[in-house]
């Protein structure tokens, strides 16, 4: 080391943030390791690098004690005073030991621990720059697919699609450009690393408050979002303007907003339900393609008694109880649907057992 690798560093303080007692301190800490590696010394040492020249001198220590029993670790009161009268019982005695060959193992140790900082500080300075991320959606370039674990390019990250978070049925290629939510920024032993999703319900709204300026301004709001990814999303919304329609402002002319969401979702069915407060009719909304009859509400139990018309029960329930699966994740309410037939044989059967009784 000399005075222009201090210089360097100096540079590299201002460059990149990187505090340069800091990093003469971590050196000096490695110069001890070297140290003790190539001479194979036991005792303990202490190195000093001088902040304007570089040298780095290697000082041997030793306690001061009354009388020596290891001359290793320990030197007699009398032999250090000899060197400097101030000495006491207790205090460190150094000596200067620094090997001839020492400078071009203090050099290369140097670097080294230089090199390893300069790569400590990007990749904070990249954490630091996605930590804020999180709940975000973000386009990726898709790299390689391994085991199932689909790797992004997201700038100047790296980004993990996990098969959890993955749209069932989805296939993803090398070079593919997709957009996904951001899950978790963390730091890995390879640097930082965002886990992100393509099929959390976080992503249909960020692609709708992308598509829809009506959702960016705030005159439209997302109030809730049940999903399956890869199937079906309900996602309800409501309107802070009477003169605003939340499910024309999200389908858009021609469908052009809603089918690009459905497009990014590679053809993944959106039903748009407008909110209410009123929980019959948000709960008759939630239900469509199917009509409501009529719905009956328990509010200390959260139970919602439905009623369709014969031709629609299926519709109601959905393929594999889909639909109704959604309407209840979307309202909070479980919901029990019948058709009109059930219902006047269940009052019957309920007035003739009242005859016999």
């Amino acid at each position: 080391m000399n005075a222009e690798f201090m210089n360097a560093i100096s540079e590299l303080e201002k460059e990149k943030g990187i505090d340069k007692e800091i990093l003469l301190e971590a050196i000096e800490q490695a110069l001890v390791a070297a140290y003790k590696r190539h001479f194979g010394a036991n005792h303990s040492v202490r190195v000093a690098v001088d902040r304007e020249t570089g040298e780095s001198q290697i000082f041997a220590q030793r306690s001061v004690v009354e009388t020596m029993s290891d001359p290793g670790t320990e030197i007699e009161l009398t032999e250090a005073r000899q060197t400097r009268p101030t000495y006491e019982i207790g205090d460190v005695f150094e000596s200067c030991v620094t090997p001839k060959t020492f400078g071009r193992i203090a050099a290369q140790t140097a670097k080294q621990v230089v090199v390893q900082r300069i790569r400590e500080a990007e990749r904070g300075a990249i954490f630091n720059q996605y930590a804020d991320k999180s709940n975000e959606m973000m386009q990726a370039v898709v790299k390689y697919v391994e085991k199932g674990y689909v790797y992004v390019e997201m700038g100047r990250i790296e980004g993990i699609l996990p098969p959890s978070e993955q749209i069932p049925g989805e296939r993803y290629s090398v070079n593919d450009r997709i957009r996904v939510y951001v899950l978790e920024v963390k730091k890995t032993s390879r640097g930082p690393q965002i886990v992100v999703s393509r099929s959390h319900p976080g992503l249909v709204k960020r692609l709708f408050e992308t598509e829809v300026p009506e959702i960016q301004n705030g005159l439209v709001l997302v109030k809730s979002i049940a999903r399956e990814a890869g199937q079906r999303t309900k996602i309800a919304m409501h309107s802070r303007d009477e003169e605003v329609d939340p499910i024309g402002a999200c389908v858009g002319q021609r469908s052009s907003r809603i089918e690009r969401v459905v497009e990014e979702l590679r053809g993944e069915k959106i039903d748009i339900i407008k909110w209410s407060a009123d929980p019959v009719e948000y709960i008759s909304n939630a239900l469509r393609p199917a009509q409501a009859v009529m719905v009956n509400i328990s509010e200390g139990e959260k139970i919602a008694r439905v009623v369709v018309p014969d031709n629609q029960l299926s519709l109601a329930i959905g393929k594999e109880g889909q639909n109704a699966r959604l309407a209840a994740k979307l309202t909070g309410w479980k919901i029990d649907i019948k058709n009109r037939g059930q219902i006047m044989q269940q009052e019957l059967f309920g007035e003739e057992a009242e005859e016999q009784d």
